[in-house]
C-alpha cells in the first residue's frame, strides 16, 4: 500500500528483527574484517548498475552514543544496551567510559553492558573525546554525580572545567534553549535527571534520538514528563538504577540507503524502520518521483523510477526535526545532481558542511555554492549522464557516504579515499552495498 506522509503512521516497535519472509530470501550481510588502519584504504566503485534486495538497518548511531553516555547516570546498577552499531564512534565512546572507571563489556551482536557504579575520574581521556562530538555528552552526568568535570573540546584544543556551585551536585532550575540543539537538550536532560529538585527545559530538540535517551533514563528511574515535546519537566533523583534498553533504528542510515536506491533507480526494501521518523525524507524522495510503500510492520520498500525525474525545489537544513535532517543533506545533493531541473540545498545547522561539493564537482556535478546554500543544476537531457567516475576524497562522515552514492550512479570507476570517516557512523556500509549488488571493493592505497 502507498505510504501516507503524516505523523499519524503508527510506529512499529524498534525491536523487530528482519521479517522472516525476507530473511529466508536475503543472504546474510557479510561482515568484512575490521581494518587496523582505515586511513590507508579506499573504496573503488564501478557505477551504472542497479541495486536489489533487502537492507537490515542498524541501531541508531546518535541514539546509542547518547544512551552510552547516559549510562554514567546509573550509580545504582549496570546497564545493558542493545542495538549498538559496530562503528568507530561507538568504540570511542566505550573507551571514554572506560577512562572514567566504568566497566564496559562488549557482548557481541550489538549488545554492550556498562557498569558505572564506581567511577574513578571526572576527566575522560582527551584523545578519545576529541574524536567524536558526542564525547562531550559525559559532562552532564559527571557534574551531577561527582560535582565536577573536566572534558576536552571535541575536534580541537582546550578543555572545559565545570564545578557544581555547592561542590557536591546540581540544583534544578528553568532553562530555555534559544535553538533546539540536540546536544544541549541531551546534556541538560541527563544532568537534570540527577539534580536536586525540579527542572523545566523549554524549546528542547524533538529528534527521535532525544526522545530515545529520555525513554532510557526513565527506564533507569528518572522522572521525565513531556518526552517527545518541546518542554520537559524533570524531577531529579539522587541516583538512577540499571536497566536493559534497545535503541531505535538509525533513520539516517535508512535515509542513506533510500537515496542509494533512488540514485541508482533501483528497488530495495529496508527494515526495521519507524516510518513516522522518516516523514520529511519520504516527502522529498516522493517529490523526485520515488514510490515508497509500507510492506509490513517496520518494512519499507522503495521502487525504481524512470531514468529522468524533474525536481525543482529546495532541501533545507534550516529547520529542526521534524524538518529535513541535516545529516542527509550531502546524500540528497548527490541525488539531485542526477535529476532534471534546478534545486537549492541549504545548510544552517553546521558550519563548513559543503566540503563534498568540490568532490562532487570532480565527478561532473554542476553545483554552485553561495555561503551556506548550493544551487544544483542537475542533468540537462534525458540521455545525459550527469556524473562520471573520478578520484575523490571524503572529508566527513555524511559527505563520504554521498560520494559513494554518487560513484554508484556515475559512468565508469570512482575511487573514494577517507574511508575512515564513513566507518564512524555506518555499520558494514560496504558489505550492505555488496549484498544489494553494488560493484564496490576495498583496496589499500599504494
Amino acid at each position: 500500500m502507498a505510504l501516507p506522509f503524516s505523523h499519524s503512521i503508527p510506529s512499529p516497535v524498534s525491536r523487530h528483527p528482519m521479517p522472516s519472509h525476507l530473511a529466508a530470501d536475503a543472504p546474510a550481510v557479510p561482515v568484512l574484517p575490521r581494518s587496523t588502519d582505515h586511513h590507508h584504504h579506499k573504496l573503488v566503485i564501478s557505477g551504472g548498475g542497479h541495486l536489489s534486495g533487502h537492507v537490515p538497518i542498524s541501531g541508531s548511531k546518535n541514539s546509542a552514543l547518547a544512551v552510552l553516555a547516559g549510562a554514567l547516570c546509573c550509580s545504582g546498577g549496570a546497564v545493558v544496551v542493545r542495538g549498538v552499531p559496530d562503528i568507530s564512534d561507538a568504540r570511542a565512546m566505550a573507551a571514554i567510559l572506560r577512562s572514567l572507571g566504568a566497566k564496559v563489556q562488549e557482548r557481541g551482536g550489538g549488545e554492550l553492558a556498562v557498569d558505572s557504579t564506581a567511577l574513578s575520574s571526572a576527566e575522560p581521556a582527551a584523545d578519545e573525546v576529541r574524536k567524536i562530538r558526542a564525547g562531550f555528552f559525559v559532562l552532564g552526568p559527571l557534574v551531577a554525580r561527582l560535582g565536577e568535570a573536566a572534558v576536552a573540546l571535541p575536534g580541537g584544543h582546550g578543555k572545559v572545567h565545570v564545578k557544581a556551585a555547592n561542590g557536591r551536585g546540581l540544583t534544578g532550575g528553568r532553562f530555555y534553549l534559544d535553538y533546539p540543539s540536540v546536544g544541549a537538550s541531551e546534556t541538560l536532560m541527563m544532568a537534570a535527571s540527577m539534580a536536586e529538585g525540579v527542572s523545566v527545559l523549554t524549546n528542547v530538540a524533538q529528534e527521535p534520538e532525544v526522545a530515545d535517551l529520555a525513554r532510557f533514563l526513565v527506564a533507569c528511574g528518572a522522572q521525565i514528563k513531556g518526552v517527545g515535546t518541546r518542554m520537559l519537566v524533570i524531577d531529579g533523583r539522587r541516583s538512577l538504577h540499571g536497566a536493559e534498553f534497545t535503541v531505535i533504528p538509525d533513520r539516517i542510515e535508512t535515509g542513506t540507503f533510500m537515496v542509494a536506491a533512488a540514485i541508482t533507480r533501483s528497488c530495495v526494501s529496508l527494515s526495521p524502520v519507524i516510518p513516522c521518523h522518516l516523514t520529511s525524507i519520504i516527502d522529498k524522495l516522493s517529490a523526485v518521483g520515488c514510490r515508497i510503500s509500507l510492506k509490513g510492520a517496520g518494512i519499507l520498500e522503495l521502487r525504481r523510477q524512470p531514468p529522468v525525474v524533474i525536481f525543482e525545489g529546495c532541501i533545507s537544513g534550516h529547520f529542526p526535526y521534524p524538518g529535513f535532517p541535516t545529516d542527509l543533506q550531502p546524500q540528497f545533493m548527490a541525488l539531485l545532481t542526477t535529476c532534471g531541473g534546478p534545486s537549492i540545498v541549504e545548510e544552517s545547522v553546521f558550519e563548513n558542511r559543503m566540503h563534498h561539493v568540490e568532490e562532487l564537482q570532480k565527478l561532473g556535478a554542476r553545483i554552485e555554492v553561495n555561503g551556506r546554500s548550493a544551487f544544483v543544476k542537475g542533468r540537462t537531457t534525458q540521455r545525459n549522464v550527469a556524473l562520471s567516475g573520478s578520484k575523490v576524497e571524503a572529508a566527513d562522515l555524511r559527505g563520504g557516504a554521498a560520494l559513494v552514492l554518487a560513484g554508484m550512479a556515475a559512468r565508469g570507476v570512482t575511487e573514494v579515499v577517507g574511508v575512515h570517516h564513513i566507518e564512524r557512523g555506518y555499520e558494514n556500509f560496504e558489505a550492505k552495498l555488496l549484498n544489494l549488488g553494488a560493484d564496490i571493493s576495498r583496496e589499500v592505497i599504494c
